[in-house]
């Protein structure tokens, strides 16, 4: 049975309109002063520089306030014959919410959904963007509340104002990203301003979803799509890395990603890897709301219950995977004649796991001046200890000291107990711990059987800023190696 999905509330047309202006003129400010100097310079420096003062000005301007020319559409065109159940299923979510615009559906390599208007030979149009790993992964009611969702913000987020505001934020939140932050001060306020509206049109876009496909199907998706974005960026982008350096690409890259999601470990890691991302936005800038507020303010809805619980079959699945993976992994002009195909599936636990090059561990090495993992994870924990651990993470990573103060020590965490847990795990296996999958290094089982995620465990030791738990280990694995 449809349930009614109600109009819209109306909304402030003037508010996004002026809070985007005052977002985009302070992210030109630097533009204008650096502009100002150089005006100032050519005309002080005499009459041989003042002719090249329009010329300098032009181009400054036009480099950063002109939109560059589009390219072509990213992804693949998704033909309704070709996938008669995918287009099937967008038409039907689409005539739910009543979007009647001419829409284009494309399926792109990684975990994304994303509407955007294009305009195809003079008409103006709509693009779905769909990964190819939701495709694979979430079920015909999940990938409903997906579509759903992304086509509900046509009506949420419907006027150009709402647009403009959201590209203001982007433009501003960009200049917020280099070492050197003049802006933001004035911008933090101004960011935060402007969210509120956004987070509601995300969570009212959340709630059409929930009256297409339903609350726990809506829930669901949310939480799978979260995980599989951390799987794919923290595995799948080391896998492409790694044999990038060995002239390979992984012919099962998306097999090997389906597989490791379903590894209770990876999807523990994934789910607290993604709660950590949430934290981590000093000034404001995030568009949605994070998920484990989305999931609470989801409303309790059966939705139609017209979807299955499998995911939509494609027809043309293994070509289309194909065609992701080579836009993943080969260069330009690269063809895949000049690379090995490697089988990630196929290798040894072992071979797999080190495709993680283990520079961690060497930074370790360098940072504490120790060249055996024991005595530099001995050293390392002794800055824990004695409440120095920050600076051996900016030791680890160096960038760390222009990370904003805000998220500084949550970051430092991360990199400590990353570079840490690998060189304990070395230590560990050499006393009859085992891997407890084949997918990460630092996830091992005792001799007694018990599972110990050392990352997990460093991590809780810098938040306690108890090192007793590691050290135990340690001490246990390899006394006669552990500085006293």
């Amino acid at each position: 049975m449809d349930i009614p999905i109600p109009e819209p509330p109306p909304r402030h047309t003037a508010r996004p309109w002026l809070l985007g202006a005052a977002l985009l003129a302070l992210s030109g400010l630097p533009a204008a002063v650096v502009g100002t100097a150089l005006l100032a310079g050519a005309l002080l420096w005499g009459p041989d520089w003042s002719p090249l003062a329009p010329v300098l000005l032009f181009w400054f301007g036009i480099t950063g306030a002109v939109a560059r020319e589009r390219g072509p559409l990213p992804g693949r065109a998704v033909n309704p014959g070709d996938e008669p159940g995918l287009a099937a299923l967008v038409r039907d979510v689409a005539e739910r919410l009543g979007f009647r615009a001419p829409l284009l559906v494309r399926i792109v390599p990684g975990v994304q959904a994303s509407l955007g208007r294009v305009r195809v030979a003079g008409v103006r149009s709509h693009v779905l963007l769909l990964g190819l790993p939701l495709l694979r992964t979430l079920t015909e009611a999940e990938l409903a509340s997906v579509i759903a969702h992304e086509l509900a913000h046509e009506r949420h987020i419907a006027g150009r104002g709402d647009a403009f505001l959201r590209y203001a934020r982007s433009r501003l939140a960009h200049r917020l990203e280099g070492r050197v932050r003049p802006l933001a001060a004035p911008a933090a306020p101004l960011l935060r301003a402007s969210r509120p509206g956004l987070w509601r049109a995300e969570t009212a876009a959340d709630a059409d979803a929930a009256r297409v496909a339903g609350a726990e199907a809506t829930g669901s998706a949310l939480r799978r799509t979260v995980a599989l974005h951390a799987v794919f960026e923290g595995l799948g982008e080391t896998w492409l890395a790694a044999l990038a350096e060995r002239d390979a690409w992984p012919a099962d890259f998306y097999d090997a990603l389906d597989t490791a999601l379903a590894d209770p470990h990876v999807a523990r890691r994934a789910a607290r890897t993604a709660a950590d991302e949430d934290a981590l936005d000093p000034y404001d800038t995030a568009d949605h709301p994070p998920v484990a507020t989305r999931l609470a303010d989801l409303p309790a809805l059966p939705g139609t219950g017209t979807y299955g619980g499998g995911p939509v079959p494609l027809r043309q699945a293994a070509e289309t995977a194909r065609w992701c993976v080579h836009r993943l992994a080969l260069q330009d002009g690269e063809e895949e004649d000049d690379v090995e195909p490697v089988r990630l599936l196929g290798l040894d636990p072992g071979e797999l796991r080190g495709l993680d090059d283990g520079t961690g561990t060497a930074l370790l090495f360098r940072a504490t001046g120790h060249d055996t993992p024991a005595a530099a994870v001995a050293a390392a924990l002794d800055t824990l200890a004695d409440g120095t651990w920050q600076r051996l993470a900016r030791r680890l990573e160096p960038g760390l000291r222009w990370a904003p103060r805000a998220v500084r020590g949550q970051l430092a965490r991360t990199v400590y107990a990353a570079a840490v847990a690998g060189a304990l795990a070395e230590v560990l296996e050499t006393s009859g711990w085992t891997p407890a999958t084949r997918w990460m290094t630092t996830v091992l089982t005792a001799p007694d059987g018990r599972t110990v995620d050392l990352r997990e465990l460093l991590g809780e030791a810098v938040s306690t800023a108890d090192p007793s738990r590691p050290r135990a280990l340690l001490t246990k694995a390899r006394p006669e190696e552990t500085p006293a």
